[in-house]
């Protein structure tokens, strides 16, 4: 059985987090197993400077509730690789939005359990990010 590990803050939920859980599931195969991590709070507002819209439990079950998702657990950090230690995942999904030294320990990491990390393409238009500003331009305009 193949084991995929994915992460999200998911503060949003949008077509781009489902592409990315579809793709995910896909690769794992018909008796493969997603696992999804969700940052903490304490996580995103680090990396971000803010925290998040939707609380980690929200977030969570938003994850628990998707059927592509197997498993969702807590990520306590932004960057993954904790949770890949514990999980020993055969395959990490990672987003080419991520920066080159994230992506390089994501893929030394994955080396040395002799897994492997694929990154899946950013999808243009479709983030949290942009979301929330063409929100905050419409109320502006109103």
């Amino acid at each position: 059985m193949k084991i995929v590990y994915s992460y999200f803050v998911m503060d949003l939920l949008h077509t781009g987090h489902l592409l990315m859980l579809k793709n995910s599931k896909a690769i794992a195969g018909p008796d493969g197993r997603l696992v999804v991590g969700i940052v903490s709070d304490e996580a995103v507002e680090q990396q971000k400077g803010r925290p998040p819209l939707l609380s980690f439990r929200e977030r969570l079950e938003l994850a628990q509730s998707i059927r592509y998702v197997d498993l969702a657990v807590q990520q306590v950090e932004y960057s993954p690789l904790e949770n890949v230690k514990k999980i020993n995942p055969d395959i990490l999904m990672e987003s080419e939005s991520h920066s080159d030294a994230q992506l390089q320990a994501s893929r030394e990491l994955m080396n040395s359990i002799s897994g492997k990390t694929i990154v899946m393409p950013y999808y243009p238009g479709q983030s949290s990010t942009q979301i929330k500003r063409k929100i905050l331009g419409t109320n502006q305009k109103s």
